[in-house]
């Protein structure tokens, strides 16, 4: 009997999975694995590696129980699983990442071949190019033009019947990681990734242009998660999409995802470095106390430790709170931006290695800004403006639950904003932005001379 392997990684899916059916086309049996690499484990956080493991045991079920699970190294386990199956193909979705491509090239550097079939991208990265001269995009809208005029194929539906080979027990090594206690991390899974869709397009699609940065309320799809490991696929998302304003908005967020992953493909250095290099010559501040206070929610600033509690606490954080508290750690404490991606990186369930990095430099003002001013976000009038009757900061902020929409983003000017211990202000959000606009000064002189 013919059998081929399906090495399921970022795509813990059955429903518009192209390598799944290439694999089942392939053979009269499918091996389904997953490969939990150290290398991967070793950099995943706590509440990532307890998703991970609800979403393989999710996966499992929709497999029929046939799920071969196992720890190691991925060309020591795919020869394994070749040999002993006897068989002929290795099926996967490509990945892009720095690491995923040398994995990939080591595993047919020792004789693997490995069947590519679709990624986790609507457009995979290196695709959009620009017409004139067949380079990349490096600014977000001429990208987005691109991608559209490119296009995408049609989501296809799920296997109808997928015979797998029964697992030998000693490869059903479900990791039983748990959330951190006093953590709630969202629920994983496909199926969940398809009921959390088909809510938010019943309640939140309509409006998202409007809702999407109020972080009081359900206004964002929240399939951030679910796309990192690939429960559901973005031609899930963009299927169905109009031309309204709303629906157009959720596409250019889906897009902005893509161009990030495009980004990192063209310039895999900047994972960690800097893509405007002149940057890494800006005087910055060692991570001390202050850092320290921002990663616990205690910079005296509610919007802003309203959303570090919230990252702690769910793995998740409202995407207009990222961008703020990636201002404020960048901007007002001048800490560089690699500092605040690796605390992500060790919080979000759905980080993604070139949104994370990508995002963080966006707003740190060294990546794909294509603004003509620096952007220093008020971390006081945005959480005014963004949470205006204090809901969010209440949620997670306990010690200002007390006081009313007026004052809550402004506890310092509040007879009794400060009587549950809140903490006060770290620093002085007007005297750092003159700073932070004075050290950009200094390396637009450096550079010029």
């Amino acid at each position: 009997m013919s059998r081929s392997i399906m090495w399921f990684r970022r795509d813990l899916r059955l429903i518009d999975n192209p390598a799944l059916l290439a694999a089942i086309e392939a053979g009269e049996e499918i091996v389904p694995v997953f490969i939990l690499d150290p290398k991967l484990i070793d950099i995943t956080g706590a509440k990532g590696l307890a998703y991970l493991a609800a979403s393989l045991q999710s996966l499992d079920e929709s497999l029929n129980n046939k799920l071969n699970v196992r720890a190691g190294d991925p060309v020591e386990i795919l020869k394994e699983f070749k040999k002993k199956y006897e068989a002929t193909s290795v099926h996967i979705s490509t990945e892009y990442d720095k690491y995923a491509v040398e994995r990939d090239a080591r595993i047919e550097a020792a004789g693997i071949e490995l069947t590519r079939t679709g990624s986790p991208y609507a457009v995979a990265p290196g695709r959009v190019k620009k017409p004139s001269d067949a380079t990349n995009y490096r600014v977000y809208t001429p990208f987005y033009r691109g991608w559209l005029a490119h296009g995408w194929r049609a989501a296809v539906a799920a296997p109808k019947t997928i015979k797998a080979v029964t697992p030998d027990p000693k490869d059903r090594n479900f990791p039983t990681w748990k959330a951190p206690e006093g953590t709630d991390i969202p629920v994983a899974g496909e199926k969940a990734a398809h009921e959390r869709f088909k809510h938010f397009k019943a309640h939140g699609l309509d409006t998202y242009d409007e809702t999407r940065n109020f972080a009081g309320i359900d206004g964002t799809s929240k399939m951030s998660a679910h796309l990192t490991w690939g429960e559901i696929h973005p031609r899930t998302l963009l299927a169905g999409l109009g031309e309204n304003k709303a629906h157009d908005t959720f596409r250019k967020e889906i897009a902005w995802r893509e161009f990030y992953a495009d980004v990192l493909f063209n310039y895999p250095h900047t994972d960690k470095d800097y893509y405007a290099p002149q940057f890494a010559n800006m005087r910055y501040d060692e991570p001390g106390e202050k850092f320290k206070a921002w990663c616990e929610g205690k910079t005296g600033y509610p919007f802003v430790d309203a959303g570090m509690r919230q990252l702690v606490k769910e793995g998740w954080m409202h995407n207009r709170v990222r961008m703020v508290v990636a201002s404020f750690l960048a901007k007002d404490l001048h800490i560089e931006w690699q500092h605040g991606a690796q605390f992500f990186e060790e919080h979000l369930v759905d980080f993604d290695i070139a949104s994370n990095a990508h995002g963080w430099q966006w707003t740190a003002g060294c990546g794909t800004d294509a603004s003509p001013y620096y952007r220093v976000f008020n971390p006081i009038e945005q959480g005014k403006r963004f949470d205006e009757n204090g809901d969010y900061i209440r949620k997670y902020v306990s010690e200002l639950a007390h006081l009313n929409a007026e004052d809550i983003h402004e506890p310092w000017d509040c007879a009794d904003g400060y009587k549950n211990g809140y903490a006060k202000k770290i620093v002085e959000h007007s005297s750092e932005r003159i700073e932070s606009l004075a050290r950009l000064e200094e390396i637009k002189v450096r550079n010029t001379e």
